[in-house]
């Protein structure tokens, strides 16, 4: 198999799956809206997975050796709950934290690390 077919293939596979998990729930759900357990899942996962999301982030790509450690992560993570908090618009405070966070990642300007 060639490059550009296993890539083909691979693609069309990850595709499908991801299409596959998206659409599987709310097949199976229609007709569960009303049920507790879907209620309150709707209600509180959100908030979990964003959550989850922000404590991965913080770990993985805040600049722990600077300065002030972490700041350019928690800069952009107050960002986006400020943003949301403000307007409630998922993906307006995900964007702007992003745009936020790869501003001060690219400029370097928490990228002075301690001396030692």
């Amino acid at each position: 198999m060639s490059d550009t077919s296993y890539l083909v293939a691979f693609i069309a596979v990850a595709a499908s799956a991801t299409f596959a998990t998206r659409i599987i729930p709310f097949l199976f759900f229609e007709r569960h809206t009303e049920h507790p357990l879907v209620k309150h899942l709707g209600r509180f996962l959100p908030a979990a997975v964003m959550a989850l999301l922000a404590t991965v982030f913080l770990q993985r790509s805040g600049n722990w050796a600077a300065v002030v450690p972490g700041l350019d992560a928690i800069l952009a993570g107050a960002l986006v709950v400020g943003i949301h908090l403000w307007r409630r618009n998922a993906l307006l405070s995900i964007a702007t934290g992003t745009a936020a966070y790869m501003l001060i990642s690219q400029t370097g300007v928490f990228e002075v690390g301690l001396v030692g």
